[in-house]
């Protein structure tokens, strides 16, 4: 039996990378303990296993000393100047992921003679986001009063997202890793990224999140291709202090979500009741501290009522939180994989322009499942 030589620091790394300690690996991995104690070296079969537990690329275990990995788009993740932690495995995984799918569709877009989208980096820093969101808003075809309209905010997002998609923009919402349920995206981590191209832009949301959070992730992401500016992105707090870029785009999604003439008429008829921003949040499908952050940019209240409001709001979202939930598998796909995304690989299967084994790869769905999505998108496969 052939073993491997394994360094201890690479095993300990692993266990690390992945957010465990070694005792906790070693629950699943009995022999962890003789390798890192090099009483044992471990053989090909376990070491993949190893990998497989701790959500590590396996030849990175055959390095002398970890790799330093970095996100392959810009860091916007920052409050006050203080940069978070190195990225996880599963931040990683699902942009390489997502990364991986716009490659594809850009490349076929191409090769059908597809024109480049004019919105994307159609704005700049320099320009009002306030004007920004107003246009988003027009070229998604938005109307006014839209969004009181609609019942939940899990539909308000559905419209929003099919809009986003329905302009030439892929609108991935996903609180796990794939389709793995044991994999949760966590919030602390990430809000969501966009990845920007002329001919397949990106935007991801973190599902994990609260509905009403995600409305405004959706948003502030599409505000990042308008901008041209590729980056991960976590805004917790909506308060100044973050990037020009995401001071920018919060500005610009607030008008597109919540635009200020809306906004003024509507408070005038919530403004005396006892939940104000709870109401302005219905109306427009956001949050409640995204409701009042707009109250208080438009002058409609002072600082003080505002800064009284989000420390208590702060304190009630940090005592509950939201876990990704389960549904119905095939409607999930929508939204985990994106029907613009799908239909074009599930044309080109069909076509023959790519076998099925590379459509199943792409779209992360096995034989049985792909087809049953296929029939759920009005598509029957031979």
């Amino acid at each position: 039996m052939i073993r491997v030589p394994v360094p201890p620091e690479m095993l300990r790394w692993a266990c690390e990378r992945a957010g465990y300690n070694v005792a906790h690996v070693a629950e699943r991995v009995p022999q962890l303990w003789s390798w890192v104690r090099r009483e044992q070296q471990p053989t090909l079969k376990q070491l993949e296993k190893l990998a497989k537990v701790t959500r590590t690329p396996l030849g990175y275990l055959f390095l002398p000393e970890p790799p330093e990995e970095r996100l392959p788009v810009t860091d916007y993740r920052t409050v006050s100047g203080n940069v978070t932690a190195k990225p996880s495995p599963d931040l990683l995984d699902t942009l390489y992921t997502m990364q991986r799918r716009q490659a594809w569709l850009r490349e076929s877009l191409v090769e059908q003679e597809a024109e480049p989208l004019a919105f994307v980096g159609s704005a700049h820093l320099a320009d009002e986001p306030d004007a920004a969101g107003r246009e988003m808003r027009r070229v998604l075809n938005l109307n006014a009063g839209w969004a009181e309209g609609v019942g939940t905010w899990r539909n308000a997002i559905g419209e929003l997202r099919r809009a986003i998609e329905h302009i030439g923009v892929m609108a991935v919402i996903n609180g796990v890793v794939g389709n793995n349920n044991n994999r949760v995206l966590r919030v602390e981590e990430f809000r969501g990224f966009a990845l920007t191209d002329p001919f397949a832009p990106l935007v991801f949301v973190n599902g994990a999140d609260a509905k009403s959070a995600q409305m405004f992730t959706l948003a502030h992401e599409l505000a990042h291709i308008w901008l041209g500016t590729e980056g991960v992105s976590g805004f917790d707090t909506l308060l100044p202090g973050g990037t020009e870029v995401e001071d920018w785009c919060n500005r610009a999604a607030a008008e597109l979500l919540a635009p200020a003439r809306e906004v003024r008429a509507r408070w005038s008829e919530v403004r005396r009741l006892p939940n104000p921003f709870d109401s302005l949040a219905r109306t427009f499908k956001v949050s409640p501290v995204v409701a009042a952050r707009r109250a208080f940019d438009l002058s409609l209240i002072d600082p003080g009522t505002f800064f009284d409001f989000y420390e208590g709001y702060m304190k009630r979202e940090r005592r509950s939180s939201t876990k990704a939930t389960g549904g119905d598998f095939y409607n999930n796909q929508n939204t985990r994989i994106g029907e613009l995304f799908a239909t074009q690989v599930l044309r080109a299967a069909m076509e023959g322009r790519i076998g099925f084994k590379e459509a199943y790869d792409l779209t992360g769905l096995q034989s049985g499942t792909f087809q049953g999505y296929a029939r759920r998108l009005g598509m029957d496969l031979p």
